[in-house]
């Protein structure tokens, strides 16, 4: 089957999820990838409601709610793992953004609730002393996303219209991509969406690689509950330029601890920076003080691709018909993949979406505007 209606350039979780919900739209897909890893692969699978925006809220809320919907089918190695989140207040400006943050939650219906001081000891004895509480949101969980893009892809493979291959597409000329090897795939509707790379496909789209460290520990079970993050996160998230570190840790079902999160811009060498990892560890220690008892065991890094105002691209590149992108979620691709996926394929397959497609249109930048 060399030509589909559609074929999916990359198959990390949000290019695997366009295929998921391609498929189920009734449409053939192709997916194509040379990584079959990328910013999936680098990840911490976190699966989080944002709303630093409405529209980032609309996204990351309907997407948890797929999550949601799909994981009791999902198998045991995509460890799914409903633990929240805790939102931590580190004085009382921090604990009235938590209120803020509440507020807005619940207004869209979100189960939250705030902890005090002492509750919030209790829930995670292993904080350090004197934190001002916490806002705890329920629903958010961790998947482990390489192996739930898989899942995506083996479910969208059983209904019998989707082909796999591991190739390198080289280039996109109107239906068709060229592959490295000479040879060429056809479709009525072309999918980018593989992250930091899309722009050596589709030059000149607005994507800035922003990179990231993570570090991975032995198994100490029991020792942290809840995804901890603090409140200072959503700010560092949203720097447009410099290095930035906030505390970020996640429990695994393995019972390790993987650690971040941190944002260095104007570079793409994948070594690990050791000063910035120095950061971002004692900013770990400063909520965490028994980590520094506990052996890491991997650090790596991993690349995020950013748009000007940390909205994803989702829709109809207006410059070339036929070619559709899914790209720049930044560090949420994993939770919002799900949404995204729904957003295109009703656009490509003529259904309505189920929030509203505007905020994420490529056509927003002038770069990309139909002249």
């Amino acid at each position: 089957m060399q030509h589909t209606d559609v074929l999916v350039i990359g198959a990390g979780i949000v290019g695997a999820a366009c295929a998921h919900a391609l498929v189920l739209a009734g449409l053939s897909v192709r997916v194509i990838d040379a990584r079959l890893g990328g910013a999936t692969a680098a990840g911490m699978g976190h699966l989080v409601v944002m709303d630093d925006n409405p529209a980032e809220l609309a996204l990351s809320q309907t997407s948890l709610d797929l999550w949601h919907t799909w994981a009791p089918h999902m198998d045991a190695g995509c460890a799914f793992t409903p633990c929240g989140t805790l939102w931590l207040a580190a004085n009382d400006a921090e604990l009235q953004a938590a209120h803020d943050k509440r507020s807005t939650l619940q207004a869209h219906g979100i189960a939250c609730d705030m902890l005090d001081a002492a509750a919030l000891s209790r829930a995670e004895p292993a904080l350090r002393p004197g934190l001002a509480g916490a806002l705890k949101v329920q629903g958010d969980s961790v998947v482990y996303a390489p192996r739930a893009a898989q899942w995506l892809l083996d479910q969208a493979a059983a209904h019998g219209r989707l082909v796999l291959e591991q190739a390198e597409a080289m280039q996109i000329e109107g239906h068709t991509v060229t592959l490295r090897d000479g040879s060429q795939r056809s479709a009525g509707a072309i999918v980018l969406a593989s992250g930091i790379h899309a722009p050596q496909l589709c030059p000149g789209l607005p994507l800035r690689p922003k990179k990231g460290h993570l570090v991975i520990t032995d198994r100490y079970p029991g020792t942290v509950h809840h995804q901890l993050v603090e409140l200072g996160y959503i700010t560092s998230a949203h720097h447009s330029d410099g290095t930035s570190v906030a505390f970020n840790v996640q429990p695994r079902p393995t019972g390790q601890l993987l650690i971040g999160s941190s944002r260095e811009f104007d570079t793409t060498d994948p070594a690990v920076n050791n000063a910035v990892m120095a950061r971002m560890l004692q900013r770990a220690l400063d909520y965490l003080p028994g980590l520094a008892n506990l052996n890491a065991i991997r650090t790596w890094t991993g690349f995020r691709a950013a748009t000007p105002d940390s909205l994803p691209l989702i829709g109809a590149h207006p410059e070339h018909p036929h070619l559709w992108l899914a790209v720049g979620h930044e560090g949420l691709g994993v939770t919002t993949a799900p949404a995204t996926a729904q957003l295109l394929a009703a656009q490509i397959a003529g259904g309505t979406p189920a929030i509203d497609p505007t905020p994420y249109a490529p056509a927003r930048f002038a770069g990309l505007s139909t002249p």
